[in-house]
């Protein structure tokens, strides 16, 4: 559908409610783990995953043809979204979507600074957002990261990118790029928003969204140790840092601890703090926030039951699950052994 004319919420969020009923469950995990690769293209040609599987199954197959028809049927599945969705739900739903537009073009760099065929970057785009396979096809066939930046001069991240350009050619690292994509989505996402219900409901989505990437971020580079400058990693739009302390609090990790645990989200977040606290891998944490964002989505679902927040719930649950079976399949492929998978896998 489109941005014109009124919302019609009541349809999108029960076509949402019907998809999520049909996620997988534990009962599933459990006995994909114990699955070979071929089982697993097995088991989601018989599921939600059917049509990508038969129309991939030519070209790829094992590890490969289970990754590319999960991003296919991820893909496919929030078009369907946009397609069902119409008015403001439509642009607010389009906005969060963009992600995919800064997957893809995060893509196509890697994919040139890494000198991979054009086709093979192709095979890994999920074109869920609203840059074009046609668009995105022509900048991975290009021969340097400069004219991919000079592409996109005229599109909304062509003035980040550009900024960001001399900072690439320095280090030599596409990190300057990545972080300008991503600061330019961030951004934008909360930038000329209507007013309305619709608008406070996932503004607030919005900005729990930003506090827990930074938490993350935060956490990384305080037990990384290294002298790196975690303004460079600070994402605004949140309301739980700010960015003149982020560095002192990088260098206190008992402070940082302490700042989250007295926040709004200290109660939700307590036991992945507590882990924190013992050392213990920050696995456990980067899924403990997983849920917890997910768990945000679907309170603000029952607080605002027409507004976009359960469809936005549903788009990370989805995500979630496409996550959950790639990383059982490229752990069976490596051998991994079925309790470490299980400690792979979140259940939302």
């Amino acid at each position: 559908m489109s941005a014109a004319g009124g919302s019609n919420p009541e349809y999108v969020i029960a076509r949402v409610r019907a998809r999520r009923s049909s996620l997988l469950d534990e009962d599933a995990y459990r006995r994909l783990v114990r699955m070979d690769p071929a089982g697993i293209a097995r088991f989601l040609e018989d599921d939600a995953y059917g049509a990508e599987i038969n129309a991939l199954g030519t070209r790829h197959a094992g590890t490969d043809l289970i990754e590319y028809a999960l991003n296919a049927n991820l893909a496919q599945t929030y078009r369907d979204l946009l397609g069902w969705a119409d008015g403001q739900l439509y642009d607010l739903i389009a906005r969060y979507l963009r992600r995919y537009d800064v997957w893809n073009l995060k893509t196509v760099l890697r994919g040139i600074y890494s000198d991979v065929d054009a086709e093979t970057v192709g095979d890994d785009l999920i074109l869920a957002g609203e840059l074009s396979a046609q668009r995105l096809h022509t900048l991975a066939e290009l021969g340097s990261i400069e004219q991919v930046v000079e592409q996109l001069e005229r599109t909304r991240y062509g003035d980040a990118l550009a900024a960001e350009y001399d900072a690439y050619l320095s280090s030599g690292l596409l990190f300057p790029l990545e972080n300008a994509l991503d600061r330019t989505y961030y951004g934008q996402l909360l930038s000329e928003l209507p007013s309305g219900q619709q608008t406070r409901a996932y503004t607030e989505f919005l900005t729990a969204e930003v506090d827990f990437t930074n938490i993350i971020n935060l956490l990384r580079l305080s037990r990384s140790g290294a002298s790196l400058d975690p303004a460079a990693y600070f994402l605004e739009g949140g309301a739980l840092f700010r960015l003149e302390t982020v560095d002192a609090l990088v260098q206190n990790p008992d402070e940082l601890v302490a700042t989250i645990r007295a926040s709004s989200y200290g109660d939700r977040l307590s036991g992945m703090l507590t882990l924190i606290e013992r050392g213990r891998s920050l696995i456990p944490a980067e899924h403990a926030l997983e849920v917890a964002l997910l768990e945000t989505a679907d309170s603000l679902g029952y607080e605002n039951p027409l507004s976009v927040t359960p469809v936005l719930s549903f788009i990370l649950a989805k995500r979630r699950e496409v996550d959950n079976i790639r990383a059982i399949a490229r752990g069976r492929e490596a051998g991994l052994d079925v309790e470490t998978l299980e400690s792979e896998v979140v259940i939302v």
